[in-house]
């Protein structure tokens, strides 16, 4: 920051005004808040910083791993004093709900790693057009009764019109299938 000559800095009376670019010029090590510290936020209790009290716009939720829940539950299972669970959830900011969750969670991992195996071969999975390929197949076949039906009444007309005697128009087919009129 470059330095304010002295004889700039005169005393002001109460009827002068300060030039805005010399009043915000103070010494490097001036702040304009005083400089805050761990120790005088918490009272020397040694706690660390406060927290930010700033709300976020969508809270999220916690997530922990399968290796912390298990170390947490080794933890908890294995103290026998007075007051030690309690100090490991105020520790590490846990409920006594998530100790009951997890518990449950691992004896029905344990469970279901001690039940019998299914034997047999293992369904394959579904390929993902099966479902298209199966729908097509069923039209298919609902096309194909339809257009033996279809056949057998034309058969079944030509036959009532020999008998009647009735000339019936010829229609040419064409090589697409479709009917010329």
């Amino acid at each position: 920051m470059a330095k304010v000559s002295e004889s700039l800095i005169e005393p002001v009376s109460s009827n002068q005004r300060i030039p805005p670019s010399l009043a915000s010029v103070g010494s490097e090590g001036e702040r304009s808040e005083p400089e805050r510290t761990t120790e005088a936020n918490d009272g020397g209790r040694g706690r660390g910083a406060t927290p930010d009290p700033e709300v976020v716009d969508k809270a999220l939720r916690r997530r922990f791993t399968a290796s912390y829940k298990q170390r947490i539950l080794a933890e908890v299972d294995a103290t026998t004093d007075r007051g030690a669970v309690g100090r490991i959830l105020r520790r590490e900011g846990l409920y006594t709900s998530h100790l009951a969750s997890w518990r449950k969670m691992r004896d029905r991992a344990e469970r279901t790693a001690l039940e019998p195996k299914k034997r047999g071969p293992k369904a394959s999975p579904k390929h993902p057009l099966q479902a298209e390929y199966d729908k097509l197949k069923r039209e298919n076949a609902q096309l194909n009764r339809k257009l033996r039906r279809a056949e057998l009444i034309i058969d079944f007309q030509k036959k009532v019109s020999q008998i009647l005697g009735i000339v019936l128009p010829v229609m040419e087919e064409s090589d697409d299938d479709e009917v010329n009129s």
